[in-house]
């Protein structure tokens, strides 16, 4: 039996990128309809969700106390099951344009390189609790080289780093299989986290997680630019206690991010030294493709390509390379399915 029919009625295959900081929703037949922050705001007192998406993340530090903000995944894995169920819930309902069909949607979900069958089994069992007919789960870094249109299924070495928010996923892959990967915390938020702790460090300032990440965005590179790029700060000053702003630079962020940076060149040249010489030789022709959110830091190809010493690229549309992987699955599975997670599983249970 295929893997996904053809002629399904009353549902539409959908493709979800479940990321620690926003999940994609890809819908078959009609491209990505849902691009959100992962995050859920819910009311302790009712258990009830209150906001899901942008307008929770726009709650985060203003909550009354019976209202929590939650980003129910942590390093790319589901910290808390009930709430990540109520966002996939949400998600594939909306997906749907808020209908109620006949039969659930089939769902790919783009996990982490490296999760355990524990993981992998907790988010295909919150898909099927959230209304998913199957779930089928793909690593991202896999998922990230088809939407890149990379050649996945020839024997050709194709190195790919995924540095997402929660994670970065390193992988060589090779005639539909992963040859070598690592996963890394070293991602979004451990840029987010250096910052805060630079400008506590340094101006004795204290500024939340969403500055931080306006400032990684606004302002954040790994090179000297051609101009000085500044950003007005406002945070808690320490020995007051009262509120003081300053005025922060790229060298800035810069300083901020070298820690993280030594750590994950680290972690790339582990999966290269485990990868065989043969796709080596390939890897040091072809490079190194770069997507996620972290491929739009400034100036990190070429402090890559300098330090490895191979071609680095950033994929088009970086953002969405996962979810539009997942999605070309969806669309035609069957060259994929070497790449699905406990795959075995999964088809016994169809």
């Amino acid at each position: 039996m295929a893997l996904f029919s053809k002629n399904l009625l009353f549902s539409s295959d959908i493709a979800i990128d479940l990321g620690t900081a926003n999940t994609l929703v890809y819908v078959r037949g009609r491209g990505i309809v849902i691009n959100e922050p992962s995050v859920v705001a819910v009311n302790d007192k009712t258990r009830q969700m209150v906001a899901v998406g942008r307008e929770a993340k726009t709650m985060f530090g203003k909550t009354p106390a019976h209202i929590r903000t939650v980003r129910p995944l942590s390093h790319g894995v589901i910290s808390d099951f009930e709430v990540t169920e109520e966002l996939l819930t949400y998600l594939i309902h909306k997906a749907q344009n808020g209908r109620t069909r006949l039969f659930g949607p089939r769902v790919v979900i783009g996990v982490p390189t490296g999760v355990t069958n524990v993981q992998s089994r907790a988010v295909r069992d919150a898909a099927k609790n959230a209304g998913a007919r199957e779930a089928f789960i793909l690593e991202e870094p896999v998922a990230g080289a088809i939407g890149a249109k990379l050649p996945v299924s020839s024997a050709t070495g194709t190195m790919v780093l995924d540095i997402g928010g929660g994670t970065t996923d390193i992988a060589v892959i090779s005639l539909n299989g992963v040859v070598a990967s690592k996963s890394s915390q070293v991602a979004g938020d451990r840029f987010n986290e250096n910052i805060i702790d630079y400008v506590r460090s340094e101006f004795k300032l204290g500024i939340g997680e969403q500055t931080a990440e306006q400032v990684k965005i606004a302002i954040g590179s790994v090179m000297p630019l051609n101009e000085i790029l500044s950003k007005s700060v406002r945070g808690r000053d320490f020995a007051t206690g009262l509120p003081r702003e300053i005025v922060l630079t790229d060298s800035h962020v810069r300083e901020a991010l070298t820690p993280s940076l030594d750590a994950l060149m680290d972690a790339m040249k582990e999966v290269i030294e485990a990868t065989p010489p043969e796709l080596l030789s390939d890897v040091l022709e072809n490079g190194v493709t770069v997507f996620g959110g972290g491929a739009l830091l400034r100036g990190l190809p070429q402090v890559l390509a300098k330090m490895l010493g191979v071609p680095v690229r950033v994929a088009p549309e970086p953002l969405t390379a996962v979810v539009r992987g997942a999605g070309v699955v969806t669309e035609n599975p069957e060259p994929f399915k070497d790449f699905f997670i406990d795959e075995e599983d999964i088809l016994s249970e169809a």
